[in-house]
């Protein structure tokens, strides 16, 4: 993945070579430029690589126009965005269920899915607030919500413990172990939390781009 600014390039990923299996729980880690950012957005067709392939359960994602990239993502894919991307102008409850709500599930389904999911991640009394009445945390779990709520078949997350405390992060990555076993959900987190490597199966760590290591998680992927 190559970035023009002005007459310099960037690159984001150099020849970068990847294979996650369904149901793994694997945690990318790497410095700021690394290309863990980079690496999501791709994975999430968000944006489409200047070279090489990406498939998804054997579909070229890099392919995908950008409606067949939208219904891609809403159908399999749940995104925690580092900046939350919270529409200021919805409630807690709209932006959690917007997904949902835009495939055609009906606003009473929504309340029941998001009910004991909002009270796990303790924003059961902030549904009916806006995006600016919350803290970075709280923003941070409503954002991980709207990720969880259709169970999806992919999690992609870039650093979702980073406004949390020690034990609401715990919390966070419990339950995306959680999703990985009961549902075979792959899990992939950009981070630079530690703690995150014993939920893992898998760790690998970028470096410029590229793979500069490949290790197993939990306890054995500690540093």
């Amino acid at each position: 993945m190559v970035y023009r600014r002005g007459t310099d390039e960037v690159r984001a990923l150099d020849a970068l070579d990847l294979a996650v299996p369904r149901g793994q729980f694997l945690c990318v880690m790497g410095p700021s430029g690394s290309g863990k950012s980079s690496l999501m957005h791709i994975l999430a067709a968000l944006q489409t690589p200047t070279s090489g392939s990406v498939r998804v359960g054997g579909r070229e994602i890099h392919r995908m126009t950008e409606r067949e990239a939208t219904l891609f993502r809403r159908r399999n894919v749940g995104i925690v965005f580092q900046f939350f991307n919270l529409i200021p102008t919805l409630n807690i409850e709209r932006n959690i269920g917007l997904a949902l709500r835009a495939d055609g599930i009906a606003p009473d389904l929504i309340r029941e899915k998001l009910k004991p999911l909002a009270q796990e991640l303790g924003i059961e009394n902030r549904i009916d607030h806006y995006p600016s009445e919350l803290s970075g945390g709280e923003m941070q779990r409503v954002a991980i919500a709207r990720a969880l709520i259709a169970e999806p078949a992919i999690v992609l997350a870039d650093e979702p413990t980073g406004n949390l405390d020690s034990a609401s992060g715990d919390e966070v990555l419990g339950r995306l172990r959680d999703l990985c076993d009961r549902r075979a959900a792959t899990i992939i987190l950009m981070t630079h939390d530690a703690n995150a490597v014993s939920y893992a199966d898998r760790v690998v760590r970028l470096r410029d781009g590229r793979v500069d290591r490949d290790t197993p998680g939990g306890a054995a992927g500690v540093p």
